[in-house]
């Protein structure tokens, strides 16, 4: 288990790099038209197949993996330990198998592009784009994964909530 939050780890550490990578392509791009260069060629065909999709999937898992969702608490101080306890359980199952829904389909959108060769023309040449199609699936497995951990981390806790195994 411990791979799997190294594996988060490091996704969420090449999404940050690739926040770092699009700011310096884009300045450096803005930079050299400004003093009255050339653009860089197929910037924004980068950016949006490329940098982008390693911003907004790959730190899924992290996000998972500490627990940084969006999630409702309006019950949580009036329902009984267990009973929450359950519908975290229940939430964890459901979000892990949205997340590996999600990795299948994509999965297969990444296969189609990897087996058509998908690109795009950026000034008469072709820049292919289905590397980037492999991302998503990656990042929606690894966060189904960290789910079905923490659905093993809430089914060994005691009933007043005390874990009595250590998952993470």
């Amino acid at each position: 288990m411990r791979i799997v939050e190294s594996a988060a780890r490091a996704l969420a550490l090449v999404g940050g790099l690739g926040v770092l990578l699009l700011m310096a392509h884009v300045c450096l791009d803005v930079v050299s038209r400004a003093l009255g260069g050339p653009p860089i060629p197929a910037t924004v065909e980068i950016a949006s197949r490329y940098y982008m999709v390693l911003i907004a999937f790959l730190p899924l898992a992290w996000v998972e993996h500490k627990n940084g969702m969006v999630s409702l608490t309006l019950f949580d101080d009036i329902l009984p330990r267990p009973v929450l306890r359950l519908s975290e359980i229940a939430v964890a199952i459901l979000v892990a198998a949205s997340y590996a829904l999600l990795a299948w389909i994509t999965l297969q959108t990444a296969l189609q592009n990897f087996q058509s060769g998908a690109f795009v023309i950026v000034l008469n040449s072709r820049l292919a784009i289905w590397p980037g199609y492999f991302l998503p699936p990656l990042a929606f497995g690894l966060a189904a994964l960290m789910c079905l951990i923490r659905i093993l981390g809430l089914t060994n806790q005691g009933p007043h909530g005390d874990k009595e195994a250590d998952l993470f």
